[in-house]
């Protein structure tokens, strides 16, 4: 039986970890970093929290006896991406990422492409102001506090907790999300401009379809960039199939 520890907290991940489930050569672990208050579980075993960085990482893998381990993580989780890579590289356990794709521009979308969300709020700040909707995470909204000439309704599935724009509304919610309701959303409440990270997948898409008819602006913020001389693959399919190959 081959040991895989999945890092996960995404919906490849959460496939991924099915498919190893229940192939009987594989014995699998997900890993969540536990900034979800209540995060959708994957099948079998499961551990939340971190690991004391890239060392930390080594020492567990060494000490579970990992055969492999995938890096099925968000796209903007850089930090664990980048440790994963060091405590590969330390250990000799061999490493794959799961990425899904980027999204792309269609048709008649109105993107302006920035680095990071200090960058997206920079933007913001240069304009006079206006309705924009958020949808960077909790962990960023503080980025736009000082705005006061904007009113932001931002989008999470906790609650931030750092300081927030003076003018705003709070939305708890959790995809996946419909055309109809993001069209919905959008109007009624008047959104001049959409933030988003590219995090691509299917699971709210739908925004930028909506942003897209009804001509709202999108400041799409590019990914950080990942480890060097990773291999990846953009499905859990994929990811499986190459498990089952090399190991």
């Amino acid at each position: 039986m081959r040991r895989v520890v999945v890092l996960g907290g995404t919906a490849e991940a959460r496939e991924l970890a099915r498919l190893l489930h229940d192939d009987p050569r594989f014995s699998v672990l997900s890993s969540l970093a536990g900034r979800v208050a209540n995060p959708r579980l994957p099948v079998g075993e499961t551990r939340i929290g971190g690991f004391g960085g890239p060392s930390g990482l080594a020492a567990f893998l060494a000490d579970e006896g990992v055969n492999a381990l995938v890096d099925a993580t968000h796209p903007f989780a850089a930090t664990i991406s980048r440790n994963a890579a060091l405590a590969a590289e330390a250990t000799g356990v061999p490493l794959l990422a799961l990425v899904r794709p980027e999204w792309t521009r269609e048709g008649d979308d109105a993107w302006t492409g920035v680095p990071d969300v200090a960058a997206a709020a920079r933007v913001l700040g240069r304009r006079p102001g206006g309705r924009a909707m958020l949808t960077t995470g909790r962990q960023d909204a503080h980025e736009f506090a000082r705005l006061d000439d904007w009113w932001f309704l931002i989008r999470v599935v906790d609650a931030p907790s750092g300081p927030l724009p003076q003018r705003h509304a709070l939305l708890r919610d959790r995809g996946p999300y419909t055309l109809d309701s993001e069209r919905a959303l959008l109007s009624q409440n008047a959104v001049d401009v959409l933030v988003t990270k590219n995090s691509g997948g299917d699971l709210v898409s739908a925004k930028l379809a909506a942003a897209r008819e009804l001509g709202v602006e999108v400041l799409m913020i590019d990914r950080p960039p990942r480890p060097s001389g990773v291999p990846a693959v953009p499905t859990a399919a994929q990811a499986y199939a190459r498990l089952v190959s090399e190991l």
